[in-house]
């Protein structure tokens, strides 16, 4: 949510942020109704003290044996248009809080302007494409040849847009898992959550998910509750309506969930592959921070996603977002993108992402900087630590042999008892693909 007092201050600056976006904005529309909100609330309140003005002249004109009746009447009247105002008030005021909850965050002036995707800029990139002295496969032909993704079971047991992993496949699923929250955890200072996959609709909008992304996500009617689109929902409202101390911040939490999209709409979903899928497993990192921070905070949470992406080899490049690109909630983005080598194409794997106070205005989260200090609104930061089944298909395509086997990378194979490669032989062993 935007600050209110700062788009009455200079709606100028927020028409112009939301035209960068590509947002058509009737501000002027928007400052009406908040005027008229406030002047429901003042003629509320004056009748209010009318209405207490009335209510002792009762109890005086009764202490004095006086009529009342006419007194009484007044107060009645009085109390009517008292209700008539605050129902009057709050209708409107909802119309207000509707229309700016669809409304995104304006982005910083360091945010590249652009329309699309195609004015993204690439701020940086790391290592080479892997070379091959074969034609190398694409995941859909590599997986499923050494039995360690299935897409026809995953499309039986739930339909279009789901995929199964088998074996050593999923063996390596987990092992990614596993090296994403250790590095987070004993080498870069995150707190693991354990959190629940299902979530009350106030957890989504405190992040930004509803009422704008409504389509897109899975419910529960009977029950209320909504599965989550990613671990940033239920660890970004870990603290809410809460107050924290300036000493505890900066929060660093990191949670692996699986992540439930319906991608209404989107391009890519029933098409070869696992790149767009509605179920995948994923790494989230959440930062809760002072404002004055965040964008500083937000170059070290890329650093560490970029990192992990390091330590298994994988050719990346990170590219800056436009204002046309950047996502509803944020206003600052950075994706990082790995290097798919076999369809010589780049598939994005993390999004770190500063909110601003866009997300805590929604959800409640406060700091005070000193004992007995004013409460004010934190700045909440994002990203993927990294998002599977993109990494799979990065790490199995760049690592793949002429022989059809899959090399694994040396900082995971702690966490796969050693194994060094995965063989389409399928006869059991610390080579077998499906284990």
């Amino acid at each position: 949510m935007i600050d209110l007092a700062h788009f009455r201050k200079d709606p100028a600056f927020f028409r112009a942020a939301w035209s960068d976006r590509g947002v058509n904005v009737d501000v002027d529309a928007l400052l009406a109704i908040d005027v008229q909100v406030r002047e429901l609330k003042l003629q509320g309140e004056t009748t209010q003290a009318e209405l207490n003005g009335a209510s002792k002249a009762i109890g005086q004109a009764a202490r004095e044996g006086k009529d009342v009746a006419a007194a009484k009447e007044t107060a009645r009247t009085l109390g009517d248009r008292v209700r008539e105002l605050d129902a009057k008030r709050a209708g409107v005021e909802q119309q207000l809080v509707e229309r700016l909850a669809v409304l995104p965050n304006p982005c910083l002036a360091v945010v590249p302007k652009g329309k699309d995707a195609a004015d993204n800029r690439v701020v940086s990139t790391w290592g080479t494409a892997p070379g091959f002295a074969f034609a190398p496969k694409a995941h859909w032909d590599l997986g499923p040849a050494l039995d360690i993704i299935d897409f026809d079971r995953g499309a039986k047991i739930s339909g279009s847009g789901f995929v199964a992993l088998k074996g050593m496949g999923a063996r390596l699923s987990r092992a990614l898992v596993a090296f994403f929250l250790d590095r987070h955890t004993r080498r870069n200072g995150y707190t693991e959550l354990a959190v629940p996959y299902l979530v009350q609709p106030q957890m989504m909008y405190g992040v930004g998910q509803l009422p704008k992304f409504a389509d897109q996500l899975y419910r529960c009617p009977d029950d209320d509750l909504m599965l989550i689109p990613t671990a940033e929902v239920p660890v970004t409202n870990w603290h809410r309506d809460e107050i924290l101390d300036l000493a505890e911040l900066p929060k660093q939490f990191c949670a692996h969930t699986p992540c439930f999209r319906r991608e209404a709409g989107a391009a890519g979903i029933g098409t070869r592959g696992m790149t767009r899928v509605h179920q995948f497993d994923k790494v989230e990192m959440v930062w809760l921070t002072p404002p004055e921070r965040a964008e500083s905070d937000l170059l070290t949470m890329r650093g560490h996603a970029e990192s992990l992406l390091q330590e298994l080899g994988l050719h990346y490049r990170v590219l800056e977002l436009c204002t046309g690109d950047t996502g509803f909630s944020s206003c600052h983005t950075f994706d990082l993108e790995v290097w798919s080598a076999g369809t010589s194409s780049w598939l994005e794997v993390s999004s770190c992402s500063d909110f601003g106070e866009f997300q805590s205005r929604r959800a409640n989260l406060k700091f005070r900087r000193e004992k007995g200090g004013k409460p004010a609104h934190l700045a909440t930061i994002n990203g993927s630590g990294l998002a599977l089944p993109r990494c799979l298909i990065a790490l199995i395509e760049a690592n793949q042999e002429a022989d059809g086997s899959v090399v694994i990378p040396e900082v995971l194979r702690p966490y796969m008892d050693g194994l060094e490669r995965i063989t389409k032989t399928g006869v059991g062993g610390r080579g077998s693909g499906a284990g």
